[in-house]
């Protein structure tokens, strides 16, 4: 079914201000949800907050907290989340970076004791917008099963990258390090859909396109032994600079009884050339326009797609799973929050 970009930020900050945020930090954990749902990325979307909710509601979750931020170094900053929401302890830390790199060229935050961020990509881009690089990972639990393995070993540990270009097309690279995420998983056991062949593995370490029996299983890294080589690179420096647990010990961004106890770290880097936008933004254009192999489609670079779907979503609606979003909305939506008072999102 199809839904409007209002509609889904409307129930999205009611649901989180019924259940006790701030406004101001509902807002910002809506907006993070809803932009994966335009981007077309339904697996970090809506379907992220019943269990924030849940959450919240069991007490995992410090609604007011913004993150205890400390510098041990001049370019490194060190942030307990206190137990906030990830959208919010990170955008607080970003400023708080964005303020220091014009004096130390890089800085650099690692954070820990923080819910889940969603997708990377809207945080390097609000970097970006400023005129600075930007770079952010994120580690989780184990979910993702080593190259040749059977069993889950890593997090699917994402990465972004962001280069500012042309003002609102800047270079946007965000990925896992897994063939798909979790997330994408659930979505599909969601609509009742099979995966695709080689995404991921069952309890057994049997290859399946089984979503549900995949749920309990692990997630094939992308690439192979390459893919594999770096989601274990970045799980350990993401351990090394925010101090946080590795990925089988990880808990608390998929479900709802544990604290999180994964780590973040964020980087934001001033360019030797403040006239690089430019620059960059030629080069990919000559990327673009690049010679084209017999039957292949037209060139893109990282972000043009998320870009492209976003005007489409925006122009036509998200595409949202009914039982989601009879689920948000129905009479039974009271049931995801607290209630300071009756009532449902209408």
């Amino acid at each position: 079914m199809r839904i409007t970009a209002d509609e889904a930020m409307s129930v999205a900050r009611f649901l989180l201000e019924r259940a006790g945020v701030p406004d101001e930090h509902a807002r910002l954990q809506a907006e993070v949800l809803v932009e994966a749902e335009l981007r077309g990325h339904a697996s970090h979307g809506l379907q992220r907050l019943p269990r924030l909710l849940a959450r919240i509601r069991h007490g995992l979750v410090n609604v007011s907290a913004t993150g205890r931020q400390a510098w041990r170094r001049s370019a490194y900053l060190y942030v307990d989340g206190e137990a906030g929401l990830g959208p919010v302890v990170a955008m607080a830390a970003i400023r708080v970076l964005m303020d220091r790199v014009a004096e130390t060229g890089i800085a650099v935050a690692g954070i820990f004791n923080s819910n889940h961020l969603g997708m990377l990509a809207p945080y390097v881009e609000r970097v970006a917008e400023s005129g600075y690089i930007g770079m952010a990972l994120s580690s989780s639990e184990a979910l993702v099963h080593p190259h040749s393995g059977a069993e889950a070993m890593l997090g699917t540990n994402p990465i972004a990258i962001a280069v500012p270009a042309r003002p609102g097309e800047p270079f946007v690279l965000d990925l896992a390090t897994s063939v798909i995420s979790m997330g994408k998983v659930h979505d599909y056991a969601l609509r009742g859909e099979p995966l695709e062949e080689g995404w991921a593995l069952d309890a057994e370490g049997r290859p399946t396109t089984d979503a549900e029996a995949a749920k309990a299983g692990s997630l094939a890294p992308f690439g192979g032994a390459k893919g594999y080589g770096l989601g274990l690179a970045f799980e350990l420096l993401v351990a090394s600079i925010a101090g946080s647990a590795f990925a089988p010990d990880v808990r608390g961004t998929l479900d709802d009884c544990h604290p999180a106890n994964k780590g973040d770290v964020f980087i934001v880097i001033d360019p030797v050339r403040q006239s690089l936008a430019d620059v960059i933004a030629a080069y990919l254009d000559r990327v673009r326009n690049a010679r084209v192999r017999d039957g292949a489609g037209r060139i893109l670079v990282p972000g043009d797609r998320a870009r492209s779907r976003r005007r489409e979503s925006l122009a036509n609606g998200i595409n949202v799973a009914p039982v989601l979003w009879s689920r948000l909305t129905g009479p039974e939506a009271t049931k995801l929050f607290s209630p300071k008072e009756e009532g449902h999102p209408s």
